[in-house]
């Protein structure tokens, strides 16, 4: 049986291994970035999250869904919570972001049959 959630950190991780091994500043600069704009702030770490995974839904990138999931997963996010902000995000991307949400669906309940 398969399992989605670690093959899925395996696979990025195995990636961006590789993409910084390349040691271009540009991206590593992006990556950065991207870490530290997601820490502790004037918001937290759990607004950020979801926020993250509304735009990434919008955005239909089921990549970052799935990275955005599993970090909200691990801040302590409930499904309601998670469920709420998926609500939203297809109301703003409309019907063509229903196919991820139904992958989001299918994430979200691999997360939780983990613990």
């Amino acid at each position: 049986m398969s399992d989605p959630v670690s093959e899925f950190n395996a696979y990025r991780s195995k990636m961006n291994d590789a993409i910084l091994a390349d040691n271009n500043k540009i991206i590593k600069r992006i990556f950065n970035l991207d870490t530290n704009a997601f820490a502790e702030g004037v918001l937290d770490k759990k607004t950020k999250e979801l926020l993250g995974l509304v735009a990434s839904t919008v955005l239909r990138c089921d990549d970052c869904i799935k990275y955005h999931l599993e970090s909200s997963y691990k801040t302590g996010l409930n499904k309601e919570e998670v469920v709420e902000a998926l609500s939203i995000a297809t109301l703003v991307g409309g019907t063509i972001v229903i196919p991820h949400l139904r992958k989001a669906y299918e994430y979200w309940d691999a997360l939780e049959s983990q613990s």
